[in-house]
């Protein structure tokens, strides 16, 4: 598999984004999901309230066409495919209960983390089924491999579970989620492309344009969200190429900025049950920070993208 083969996942992928999303926001007008927004969110925000939401649907759609015509069905994809699609699935049952029930309420917190420690435990035992017990991990900087043994499985479950998580909280501006993971898996393709795993390397190429697609709709000011069935899903996807391409303990690194987003709630949360309601930042996760410090929504997507391709640049150098 070559350069070619990455190249194609990614223009079948963004093509099949950009002509699905027009036939989907309609249908989606029509179902009413239009997004509730949070009353103690930016006033700004206000404006965006009814916007078409589940629009994740498109990326897995165009992951799903990508990957399937340039890779095919190989057992790497596919378990690639379930990380993504069972993310993807816990998402898409938030959505559609908040769309029935007409507020900003899906399913509960414990619900939600239940569900994604299910997924991510049966993707530690499929991978480790996959690579026929194998339990060493690649360590970035030292570059070398050392066996975790017991912990492998819990480890790979917690970055699934954690960056899904991260990826959802950081899906809070327009065109901010898919525009950070659009540059975090050209890291992986990179990655990938330079360690030989080529279907690793295809897969993160096909999220780069799903999420390059769903840009053009998604961008400042934009006509469609992601929703949690999205948001879940890349966080899903970034994992299970990751593991796949034996990368995990890359992804806090070239996705820096999912990981202060997620410390800038933990902190907010702490100090505020600790301190008498004292709050940390003005208002997590972090990009809502500095929308109430002035900055504008472009100016703070246009940060948070370069801090990303720092980030990246400093993660490829590291391998």
């Amino acid at each position: 598999m070559s350069w070619s083969a990455v190249i194609w996942a990614a223009v079948i992928a963004i093509g099949t984004a950009a002509i699905s999303i027009p036939v989907l926001i309609p249908l989606l007008r029509r179902m009413g999901a239009g997004q509730s927004i949070r009353e103690e969110g930016p006033k700004e925000h206000m404006s965006k309230s009814g916007t078409p939401t589940m629009g994740g649907v498109a990326i897995l759609l165009a992951v799903v066409v990508s990957v399937a015509t340039t890779a095919g069905w190989d057992r790497r994809i596919a378990l690639m495919l379930f990380w993504m699609l069972g993310y993807g699935a816990i998402g898409f049952a938030d959505d559609i209960l908040i769309l029935r029930r007409r507020q900003n309420l899906g399913l509960t917190a414990r619900q939600k983390l239940a569900l994604q420690i299910l997924v991510a435990g049966a993707g530690a035992f499929l991978q480790n089924r996959l690579s026929g017990g194998d339990t060493s991990m690649y360590i970035p900087l030292l570059r070398i491999h050392a066996d975790l043994g017991v912990f492998y499985g819990p480890l790979i479950a917690f970055a699934a579970v954690a960056m899904a998580n991260a990826v959802n909280l950081t899906d809070g501006l327009d065109g901010l989620a898919s525009g950070i993971t659009s540059i975090v898996s050209v890291c992986l393709v990179v990655i990938g492309m330079g360690l030989g795993h080529f279907y690793g390397a295809v897969f993160s190429a096909a999220v780069f344009g799903a999420c390059l697609g769903f840009l053009l709709y998604n961008r400042h000011p934009a006509s469609l969200f992601m929703g949690d069935t999205g948001s879940l899903a890349l966080g899903g996807a970034l994992a299970g190429a990751a593991v796949s391409m034996d990368v995990v303990l890359l992804l806090p690194l070239i996705g820096g900025v999912y990981v202060a987003e997620a410390v800038s709630v933990i902190v907010q949360v702490y100090v505020f049950q600790t301190q008498n309601g004292r709050r940390f930042f003005r208002m997590s996760p972090l990009h809502h920070h500095f929308e109430l410090g002035g900055w504008s929504e472009d100016k703070v997507v246009a940060v948070f993208c370069g801090a990303t391709l720092v980030l990246c640049a400093l993660g490829v150098a590291a391998m």
